[in-house]
């Protein structure tokens, strides 16, 4: 009995102090965002917006970007009336040079980026036989270079203070290719592999990178996403999806863990149990997801209909959508600055 105490000690020394080396891991990681400067790309409606209002809640100052001016006229009010410091800067950020002089703005009003998220997305919803070179292209200036961009123009400031967080939101569809949007998910999985990467790279400089790979969420993005093919059937079952309650996530409740997550330097978080459970089935049974998602795919519209051009989801509606059972999306879409 001695013998096999004596055995045991080791073992629990060793546990104890892996156990108090990764405590005080975390509690280094821990990020206060009171008045820490947070830009947030594509913060103008949506997600981006969402997390905007998180952070102004955690007392952060907000930047957020948009190609779209109205939109975010729209949104620099709806945050303006939550926080007194925000800022929103018009700019492309496929375009370098604008996210060079984003960042050359934000720097001459508060002398810094604490903390970059990068959210700006699209979404193209299609069968293979519609989708062109040119959807790749757009997908991967937006997803990958975009990120790439902003991070590149933030990360001298960054490592000079030896501190920062990035958070690059991805996708499930970074993890596992989903039919009908193939684009998305190419770049999305680029977008992972970055995110991984420069969380390995950085945290030496006191630099954490969370890759966020959200499922679906509600956040009434559908009515911006653009539709090939048979673009109204394409609407409907990506709409109802996007807002059934047990499959999709309340967009708010998403943010907020996003927030915690970046405050607590975490490597990646995947959102909603679907996309937790999605990803460990993959990860455990890639030849059989494959097989399922094929099995998935022959359920979907056949090309047709508008064939390789498009149609927003605003210019797709049928009987099916909107109806009843997009009612949680029609709500977000008000809520998130989708109009």
């Amino acid at each position: 009995m001695n013998q096999q105490r004596n055995e045991l000690l080791p073992l629990l020394a060793v546990g104890a102090g892996i156990w108090t080396a990764w405590t005080a891991l975390r509690s280094r990681r821990r990020y206060n965002l009171e008045d820490k400067v947070v830009l947030i790309t594509g913060g103008t409606r949506g997600l981006g917006l969402a997390l905007a209002r998180e952070f102004a809640h955690e007392g952060a100052r907000i930047v957020i970007c948009g190609r779209d001016r109205d939109t975010l006229e729209r949104a620099q009010r709806d945050l303006a009336a939550r926080r007194d410091h925000t800022l929103a800067i018009p700019c492309d950020v496929t375009d370098q040079q604008q996210v060079s002089h984003l960042v050359r703005t934000v720097h001459q009003r508060w002398r810094r980026i604490d903390v970059v998220v990068n959210n700006a997305g699209t979404i193209t919803v299609g069968p293979m036989e519609v989708m062109t070179q040119a959807d790749y292209d757009e997908a991967m200036n937006l997803h990958f270079w975009a990120p790439l961009y902003t991070i590149l123009a933030a990360l001298p400031g960054m490592r000079e203070r030896r501190e920062g967080r990035i958070v690059n939101i991805a996708s499930v569809g970074g993890k596992i290719s989903v039919p009908h949007l193939l684009p998305y998910s190419a770049s999305k999985f680029a977008l992972v592999g970055l995110s991984e990467g420069l969380h390995a790279e950085l945290a030496r400089d006191g630099i954490y990178v969370t890759t966020v790979c959200p499922g679906l969420m509600r956040t009434g993005s559908p009515q911006n996403a653009q539709f090939k093919g048979q673009h109204r059937n394409e609407y409907a079952w990506f709409s109802i999806s996007d807002s059934l309650p047990f499959l999709s996530m309340d967009a708010r409740r998403a943010a907020r863990q996003i927030v915690t997550a970046c405050k607590q330097g975490r490597a990646e978080v995947i959102l909603s149990l679907p996309a937790q459970l999605a990803v460990t089935f993959h990860a455990l049974f890639p030849g059989l997801t494959a097989s399922i998602l094929a099995a998935v795919n022959q359920l979907l519209p056949a090309p047709g209909g508008i064939g390789s051009a498009r149609a927003t989801g605003k210019e797709s509606a049928s009987r099916l959508s909107p109806s009843v059972l997009t009612t949680l999306s029609e709500r977000a879409a008000q809520n998130f600055n989708q109009g």
